[in-house]
This record gives structure tokens, sequence and C-alpha cells, in this order.
């Protein structure tokens, strides 16, 4: 669960802004299963509504990193010195990067934030956060996370070493190929020496996954519901969220929890924006997020693969997170 799920299969038109995302609601929603790309999810209502997730009791992942980042800033961030450029995919509230830097960045050192999100409430939640850590510069970056690594300044690459940063299990949102394409593709912004920081969430009892993605206070469903809203208010959409409830599965197989909505009735969707006139059945789910689960084994080949050397990792046990530290 966070900033770019990539599950939606086929390639839709691009365009621009509103433009783009009617094109891609009107694309994915034809698919068969049925799809929304869950970057959408986070509109202002979403990235609060998520933030209300990370500090439910069910949902360990943000407090796990916290606890690891606290614990262990000192020795991630101070090998062999501070960088000189943190680069955070998915900044969100900024809460992570702020825990990290109170507790391995010493007092004099300068530094240069580059905060990387599609979601301007998180980014501007993040700056905010940021703006009081001593000699650091924040930089943010509204894009992909392609986009925002390619708006890097050439510069500053030369000026000190970078520790590229994605955290809270954001890679988990991305399928196997994709997630090994965006390593990649970071691994290449990179320079010997410059290093990632990868936090992860672990494979463990069916139980306690599917409560952190349909939690009692049903906080994820409206989160995932919310998409809806968005697409009626910026769409001209009709459709009646009363007809659609969240469901949380997990596939074993694909050791992924996946979110729908799921249809309660048969009912046609109506998005005059997106030029949608869809006929749904009842039992009929639109699949709006993919989140993979890891085990240390997977991880470690998902990074050499990506160009990646395993150097150091810190485990929550009791929570099943790890944070990775691997060398480009």
């Amino acid at each position: 669960m966070n900033a770019l799920s990539q599950q939606p299969t086929g390639t839709p038109p691009r365009d621009e802004g509103v433009a783009d995302f009617a094109g891609e609601v009107r694309f994915y929603l034809s698919q068969q299963p049925r799809q929304l790309p869950s970057r959408y999810l986070y509109d202002p209502l979403g990235s609060a509504l998520f933030e209300a997730i990370t500090r439910l009791p069910w949902y360990h992942v943000t407090r796990a990193e916290l606890g690891l980042l606290r614990t262990h800033g000192q020795a991630i961030l101070q090998r062999p010195g501070v960088p000189a450029r943190l680069v955070e995919l998915g900044s969100g509230s900024g809460e992570k990067l702020a825990t990290l830097l109170a507790a391995g960045k010493p007092a004099d050192a300068p530094v240069d934030l580059h905060l990387i999100d599609v979601s301007h409430a998180a980014l501007s939640a993040a700056t905010q956060a940021l703006a009081s850590v001593a000699g650091a510069r924040v930089t943010a970056h509204q894009a992909s996370y392609e986009d925002g690594l390619g708006e890097l300044p050439r510069s500053e690459k030369a000026a000190g070493r970078t520790l590229a940063m994605f955290l809270g299990s954001n890679i988990g949102n991305f399928d196997p190929g994709e997630s090994r394409l965006l390593l990649t593709r970071v691994r290449r912004t990179l320079v010997p020496g410059d290093e990632l920081l990868i936090g992860v969430d672990l494979v463990k009892p069916e139980r306690d996954l599917l409560l952190a993605y349909d939690d009692p206070l049903q906080v994820t469903a409206a989160f995932n519901r919310n998409l809806l809203v968005r697409i009626n208010r910026e769409l001209d959409g009709r459709i009646d969220l009363a007809n659609f409830v969240h469901r949380a599965v997990w596939n074993a197989e694909a050791s992924r929890i996946e979110m729908h909505l799921v249809s309660t009735r048969r009912q046609r969707l109506l998005i005059h924006g997106a030029g949608c006139d869809i006929a749904i059945e009842e039992g009929e789910s639109i699949w709006t997020e993919s989140s993979y689960k890891f085990d240390r084994k997977t991880l470690r080949e998902l990074l050499t693969s990506s160009g990646f050397v395993p150097d150091a990792q810190w485990v929550d046990e009791r929570a099943g997170f790890a944070l990775t530290l691997a060398r480009a």
C-alpha cells in the first residue's frame, strides 16, 4: 500500500493532467479483470487517509520502519560519512526521513534532500516536516519516480555520495518485473559508492496481513472507496458508493495482498468525463492495488538482479519488516 502501484496490465494512451486521468480510467476499466491504477488513490483526502492507516494498530509497517530508522540511523548514515544527498522515492509525510536524520546526521553536516512523490499534499507535508532540519536544503519533485530521478541536477552527482531511499515497502506495490525494472533504473542514476536503502514488508501469517489491509475501523475501506469519490468529483462520474464494498485478498501463490472494490449489484458505471458507460455485474470487482510481500531470499535476488550489492540488513522480527542497505 503506497504511492505507485502498477498492477494494471497493458499500455493506455498518455495525455496530461485530467485528460491523462480520464484516459487511464477509461482504458483500465475496460480491461478484464477491471482495474484502476492505485497512484490515483493519493489525492489530498486519500493521502490523509493513508496517513491515518499508518497509525492503525493492525498496520505495522510504519511503526516497525520508524523503529529501525531510529535505532540504526547512525549506522545507516555514517558509513563512511554522511551522504551529501538523500533522495527519497515516495516521501509521504517526511516523518521517516526526519527520523533518520535525527538519529544519524551530525548537527553540522550539510545535506541536500530531494523528495519525489506524485502527491502534492504529501510533498507539502514532507517539506514542512523537514524545514527545521539543520543544514538541510529541501527540493520537492512532484513526479513519478523515474521522472523525478531524471530531474536531479546533474552537477550535484559529482559533489558527494548519494543515498537513495525507497521506504514503506513501496517496492511491494510493483509486480516483480516492474520492481526489477524500476530498481535497475534507479541504479543507472547512481554511481559506484552511492547506496540504496530499501524497506520491505515480509511474508507473515495471512490473518495479520488481512487485518492490515481490511482493518476493523474501515479506514482502509474508506481509502479505497475514495478513488470512486475522486472519479465522481474530477470526471463527472455517477458512481453510487453504496454499491461497492472494499475487499482485501491474500494471493499466496503470487505472494501479494490485493485490494478490490466489489460491486454489490448489477449496475452501470457512468463517467461522463472519461466517456465511460460500462455494465458491471454483481460480485464483479475493480482491482485497485497490489502489495507484494518478500522473504529474505527474494529480496536479495531482486537487489542483485537490479545491479545492487546487499551490504547490511536490520529486521524487526516481530513485525516482519526489513531495512536493507545496498551498494551501487
